[in-house]
């Protein structure tokens, strides 16, 4: 066993953007100071939760004593609040890493979208989780003695912090010989906050947020003294919540708000979540699953490091956080709770990538949450375009690691078209087959690096003019979903800016034999430019696309298209290089222009290979030399 005593008291200070959250929580989240016993009840519950777990290879770290409880208590003449637990506990080495820095990734954009509105920055701490800060709501100066299971009593810990005075924004270390294992937080309360030094007020909170919590939560009893026309506090002890697993009750025992003060326990939200599913899966595995979807994303959800999932129980015995195996990690949003009866109480995290039990929970959670999904996008439609605003990034990334559900993702996708006028994604898949031309076989796509882009790129020319819709796809992950995604309901998903385009029943052969007459009568033409561009084009040919640009760039049916190639590029990827084909207007002035020129002719051709590449995004390679030329042929026609 380590000795652990052997530590110096010190004074640190705690990191800039604490002190910045701390200020914030204390002046932006006073309405809703209710919050700090919830906060402080949960952690306490994790800890005795993570005991419970470590116990089961280690059943010494109970120290004769296996019944975990949490205590709350209150001194009127000290004006102190206590929740002690006897849990896992803290040594110094964690007490400074869980209590003098945000272990939590996002810091920098949380504080860059704070708005200085108290009632939004109180909705953003939210999202951002506010844990054990949330002490410093109601207290001026906040002290935590804590000893870790199995170590002795002289390694104990002492932190302190005052957020009074000179003291203000730095804390204290020093050993404390504490003979009980666990955590004791004691909040000397600021001043205006006496109403919670009362037992009643008190009892109100945790019944409103902490019921559910499995530890029973214990606190004296009061009773009415008439003498002294105040309750006072007696030697035996009372459990204030229910102390059982909430998944575990039937559904028609639990109300909304209880699965919305569950939710914030799991999850350290603030808001309340969007939806909810709650169901006891039975037949070769049994198990009970819980899981919400959270109304805003948090801001570690790009993050590569921090784990996302749900909590782990065997047999209503806490086994771990974050167990990302039980869901794919494109869910990873869907915060709950999963209760297994056939894992082994002994389970770890090696296990749960090999167990087939594993994989069973996995695919059956996941198809709950699409199934929760569809729901909402069905029968609350506003409620899932918030949903979508938020978390429809990662959602497309199951398209790619879940074949089994990929055309359940499919229908939950949200795209702008042709016929939205703003970025915002709001049409289906279903909705544009119900939209579709009479004829019309295929699902039209393009990709851009931008909305604007993507709204005016020149490949949309020729579906404007039929009232064709189109899907417009401008996040960066849209190239690498649409690679996954070539059909849905029978009909084939295609881009408008690859191969050879055919309309089908919507080109009447009117317009077949016109495209034919002039790919013959500019034959000569094709030719010339061609060999004026050189390697720069695999092909030129006459447009099926263009009605108002002279050209246009387009990419075989096989090879990586422009955008996603610009995008690989600038992640510093190898991108395989390939000739784009050029496609040319006849009808257009600059192509009749470039019909009769002789002396200028590959300057107008270069011109009019870069304009066609600018258009769709691409960069030019000698900007200044295209500037020169523009520059030339425009005083030229001037004379």
């Amino acid at each position: 066993m380590t000795d652990r005593a052997a530590f110096a008291a010190e004074t640190r200070g705690f990191q800039a953007e604490v002190k910045q959250l701390l200020h914030l929580m204390i002046h932006s989240l006073y309405s809703n100071r209710e919050i700090f016993l919830r906060e402080l009840v949960s952690n306490a519950s994790d800890a005795c939760d993570k005991l419970r777990f470590e116990a089961l290879d280690k059943a010494d770290l109970f120290e004769n004593d296996s019944a975990l409880k949490i205590r709350i208590g209150f001194d009127k003449g000290s004006r102190t609040i206590t929740i002690s637990d006897n849990g896992i506990g803290m040594n110094r080495d964690e007490a400074v890493a869980h209590l003098g820095t945000i272990a939590k990734s996002g810091t920098k954009e949380f504080f860059s979208r704070l708005s200085g509105d108290k009632q939004k920055d109180a909705n953003l701490i939210g999202q951002f989780g506010v844990g054990f800060y949330s002490a410093f709501i109601v207290a001026d100066k906040v002290t935590v003695l804590s000893r870790r299971a199995g170590e002795p009593a002289e390694a104990g810990v002492k932190w302190e912090c005052s957020m009074a005075g000179d003291e203000a924004g730095e804390y204290t270390v020093e050993p404390y010989a504490k003979a009980l294992r666990g955590t004791d937080i004691i909040l000397q309360l600021r001043e205006g906050e006496d109403d919670l030094l009362s037992g009643w007020k008190l009892r109100s909170i945790i019944r409103k947020y902490s019921d559910h919590i499995v530890q029973p939560i214990l606190m004296q009893k009061e009773e009415w003294d008439q003498e002294k026309a105040e309750n006072v506090l007696q030697d035996e002890e009372e459990t204030i919540n229910q102390a059982n697993a909430l998944w575990t009750r039937a559904k028609n025992d639990i109300s909304d708000d209880d699965y919305k003060a569950f939710y914030k326990h799991v999850s350290h939200d603030f808001e309340d979540p969007i939806a909810w599913s709650h169901a006891k899966v039975e037949g070769r595995h049994e198990y009970t699953q819980l899981l919400y979807i959270p109304k805003r994303a948090p801001f570690d959800l790009w993050d590569r490091n921090p784990r996302h999932g749900l909590k782990l129980y065997v047999r209503r015995v806490f086994i771990m956080d974050d167990a990302e195996k039980l869901l794919p990690h494109y869910l990873r949003f869907v915060r709950g709770v999963v209760d297994s009866a056939d894992l082994p109480l002994n389970v770890s995290r090696e296990i749960l990538q090999e167990s087939k039990d594993v994989d069973t929970i996995r695919g059956g959670c996941a198809k709950k949450v699409l199934n929760l999904l569809e729901d909402l996008a069905e029968n609350r439609q506003e409620d899932y375009a918030g949903f979508w605003r938020e978390f429809g990034r990662v959602l497309k990334e199951g398209l790619g690691e879940d074949h089994a559900n990929k055309d359940k993702i499919a229908g939950l996708l949200r795209f702008a078209s042709t016929h939205t006028d703003t970025a915002d994604e709001s049409v289906s898949l279903k909705d544009y087959i119900g939209r579709m031309k009479e004829g019309q076989e295929k699902i039209y796509y393009v990709t851009a690096e931008s909305f604007n882009a993507a709204k005016n790129s020149p490949h949309l020319e020729v579906f404007r003019k039929k009232g064709i819709e189109v899907l417009l796809l401008s996040d960066r992950i849209d190239e690498w979903a649409v690679g996954y995604l070539t059909e849905f309901d029978g009909k084939q998903i295609v881009s408008v800016a690859k191969g050879d385009l055919d309309l089908g029943k919507l080109e009447d052969e009117a317009e077949k034999k016109k495209v034919e007459e002039q790919a013959e009568e500019f034959k000569p033409l094709l030719e010339k430019i061609k060999t004026s561009l050189g390697e720069r084009v695999k092909e030129v040919r006459v447009t099926h696309r263009l009605t108002d640009s002279p050209a246009c760039l387009v990419v075989d049916e096989q090879d990586m298209g422009a955008n996603l190639a610009r995008l690989l590029k600038a992640a510093g990827q190898d991108v395989p290089t390939s000739a784009p084909i050029l496609e040319i207007n006849p009808e257009h002035p600059v192509v009749s222009r470039l019909k009769s020129e002789e002396a200028k002719f590959d300057d107008w051709a270069a011109v009019l290979f870069d304009q066609a590449l600018l258009a769709e995004g691409g960069t030019l390679d000698d900007p200044a030399t295209f500037i020169k030329r523009m520059n030339q042929l425009m005083l030229d026609m001037r004379q």
